[in-house]
């Protein structure tokens, strides 16, 4: 998975965290207030993209609906190709969800991101290791 795209998975993956713990009144308890931050600067960046407000507005309405969050996942990174800034911008929100979470012991779960990998801690290699 290109970095965009892991970028692009953990936002959709925090705008669903968000949808759900407001669904569920848990707003807050997260040690990462920044989701609304988010949701906003997104729907900022899509607004005249009748396509890409839609795929957002589907994943906040209904979070676990998957076509919804795939939708909008593309729609993010497509985005983020267009934009450096706004990649820069995405990334340093999800790199601090990422450490406020580290610092709650909160995690995003792994179901929300589906195909993305997410390590939370020191990943070590050892012996041959070849890559292609």
């Amino acid at each position: 998975m290109d970095p965009v795209t892991a970028v692009a998975a953990a936002g959709v993956a925090l705008v669903v965290k968000g949808a759900l713990e407001t669904a569920g009144q848990e707003a807050g308890r997260s040690g990462w207030n920044g989701g609304a931050r988010l949701v906003e600067r997104i729907r900022a960046r899509f607004r005249g993209n009748p396509e890409a407000e839609e795929a957002l507005d589907r994943v906040t309405t209904v979070p676990d609906d998957e076509s919804a969050q795939q939708d909008l996942e593309r729609q993010l990174a497509a985005q983020m190709l267009l934009d450096a800034g706004f990649e820069t911008e995405i990334r340093r929100m999800v790199d601090e969800a990422v450490a406020a979470q580290g610092r709650s012991g909160a995690q995003i779960s792994a179901a929300l991101i589906k195909n993305a990998q997410v390590f939370n801690g020191k990943v070590e290699v050892q012996g041959n290791w070849t890559t292609s």
